[in-house]
């Protein structure tokens, strides 16, 4: 029987190719609310950096820890020592000589982490990679820190190194926010002598003085162990994942035994159940259910006892695609969920169970809904192309690249107690030259997160999509850093199918900018989809600055991981990372 803490941790519930399923600065909304206190600080480093005290790290039940800000301490002294690693000679340091020794490019290319990223405070320990080049088997990794008296020093014969537990809870408790410089470089090691020794790639990365909250929930299509997929999940900090829910687990309990397929899924509003898209082996029609994803709660895959008969006929209507919570709309007497219909999973009969939204002015198709924390609007996809409620097209085959003639953009419409109103473009998100698509609120409801690729392109697991945030009431589009994969890499977007950016449940604020998280998949890696997350700061005058994307090692590799939502889920402990 599995055990879970109730922790708020970053959650992202992953939903895979289902096979008929589902750097830069802008000008930003005024106002934007901070969902903790703001700990301002006259002097301010390249983070927004400034003096207060370091509270304990970690996670408690309710998600109320790790909220407070960590400001940078020092000078300090956590790297006295180069490290040796792999089978590295005790003369590596004197072998590289000073920094700036070697050829001024022709060294490794360093593939993670990717160029400027931010952790969250509380996140997985970093993890460092590169590539060789021209036969190199022997490495320096340098990370300058701006308040560290010595720079972190490896040498090692291996292309990739974990920082120590013990190292990384010094460098994020003394150096949040401090201007840091990650290089590499390579030589051949022969005969006790250096030979072709060149300087790689250098970038910079840094600490946010806050946490990422909330708990992360992934769905992969191919479990490594089982064949089978499965919704699998970690918090942050943890180096291994769990699976949390398969569709075995869900059809006993909810009598739905043919069911082979859950995904496209959403969060309720309460972290312990989940919304998901199910089907059968024929894949002919797809239903939405809640299942429980708490086993301290129940048996995991059941409904909720919230859920009446008549709501749950109304949630399992045929191919109505994905819905959408929002946290004011889930209460007792007031439980609803949003497709472009409304439903009410208490209904007490069948007539009063659900009913449409108006979008007045929009003559399109809509799926995709994202509803707004504070209950009042409904973001979704005005298209031409739904297919058994996903976007995309059924003919050509949802799989086919192209589907000439596909058109999307971004609509609002009031909620209004479940009778919708005017529908109106999103400024900055529907643009006629392009389709926007996956839209999703940031947790303070001042931006919005979407995909954006060509038109004429299939909007289901297309290469050429790429992620932008725009504010949520309009303006103007901003394309994410994270897109870019490292220059050195020969990778380039769009064509690595950057797509469903997912928000981190909470907005902090520390030194006067608001810190958000936002998860995506991308398959800049290889051929299966894989996760990142990355960092939005938002200056106190409204600027933002976007940063590059941080791989989670943790996951496994070789499945493929995507479509993420991001809450407050629970998920089982994890063992200490050493």
């Amino acid at each position: 029987m599995r055990t879970r803490r109730t922790i708020e941790i970053a959650s992202l519930v992953i939903a895979v190719g289902l096979a008929a399923a589902c750097g830069s600065n802008a000008s930003g909304p005024a106002g934007a609310r901070a969902l903790a206190n703001d700990a301002d600080a006259s002097a301010q480093g390249p983070l927004g950096g400034g003096d207060a005290a370091v509270p304990i790290l970690g996670v408690s039940d309710g998600g109320t820890m790790g909220t407070a800000p960590v400001q940078p301490t020092g000078p300090v002294t956590d790297f006295p020592q180069p490290v040796l690693d792999g089978n590295a000679p005790p003369s590596s340091p004197s072998l590289f000589g000073p920094p700036t020794q070697g050829a001024a490019s022709g060294g490794p290319c360093l593939v993670e982490p990717e160029s400027d990223v931010v952790y969250p405070q509380n996140w997985l320990r970093p993890r460092f990679t590169w590539t060789a080049a021209n036969g190199e088997n022997l490495f320096e990794l340098r990370l300058h820190v701006a308040n560290q008296i010595d720079d972190l020093l490896v040498y090692t014969t291996n292309m990739t190194w974990t920082m120590p537990q013990a190292s990384w809870d010094a460098l994020r408790t003394h150096s949040p926010t401090e201007a840091m410089t990650l290089s590499v470089r390579g030589a051949v090691l022969s005969g006790g002598a250096l030979q072709g020794e060149a300087l790689g790639a250098s970038t910079p990365m840094g600490v946010a003085p806050v946490q990422a909250t909330g708990a992360i929930v992934y769905w992969t299509t191919d479990d490594s162990t089982t064949g089978t997929a499965a919704l699998k999940g970690f918090s942050p900090g943890d180096e291994t994942v769990e699976e949390v829910l398969n569709p075995t687990e869900y059809g006993q309990a909810q009598n739905a035994t043919s069911t082979t397929c859950i995904g496209c899924h959403t969060s309720a509003p309460d972290g312990e159940f989940v919304a998901i898209t199910t089907t059968t082996a024929a894949e002919q029609q797809w239903s939405d259910a809640l299942a429980l994803i708490d086993p301290d709660a129940g048996t995991v895959g059941t409904a909720p006892s919230y859920v009446s008969t008549s709501g749950a006929q109304a949630l399992a209507q045929w191919n109505v695609g994905a819905v959408a919570f929002s946290p004011a709309h889930w209460a007792t007497g007031d439980r609803h969920a949003v497709g472009l219909t409304w439903i009410d999973l208490e209904a007490t009969s069948v007539a009063t169970a659900s009913g449409t939204v108006a979008r007045n002015g929009d003559t399109q198709l809509a799926g995709a809904p994202a509803w707004s924390h504070d209950g009042s609007t409904i973001a979704y996809v005005s298209t031409n192309r739904v297919c058994t409620g996903r976007l995309g097209n059924c003919t050509p085959q949802y799989a086919a690249p192209a589907d000439v003639g596909s058109r999307a953009d971004l609509y609002a419409v009031p909620y209004a107690g479940g009778a919708g109103g005017t529908a109106t473009p999103v400024q900055g998100a529907s643009d006629p030259s392009a389709q926007e698509y996956y839209p999703s609120f940031s947790p303070d409801d001042q931006w919005l997160v979407f995909n954006r690729a060509p038109n004429d392109d299939n909007l289901y697991d297309q290469p050429a999509a790429e992620i932008y945030v725009v504010p949520a009431s309009g303006g103007t589009p901003t394309r994410l850093a994270a897109n870019d994969p490292p220059s050195c890499s020969g990778v380039t977007s769009p064509g690595i199918t950057n797509s469903w950016g997912k928000w981190g449940p909470t907005a902090l604020h520390a030194n006067g900018n608001t810190y958000y998280w936002i998860v995506f998949s991308s398959k800049r890696a290889g051929t299966v989809p894989q996760l990142y997350v990355t960092a939005l700061i938002q200056a106190a005058d409204g600027s933002i600055q976007t940063h590059g994307a941080l791989y989670l090692w943790n996951q496994p590799s070789t499945e493929a991981n995507h479509t993420p939502a991001w809450d407050t889920f629970k998920v089982p402990p994890q063992p200490a990372p050493m």
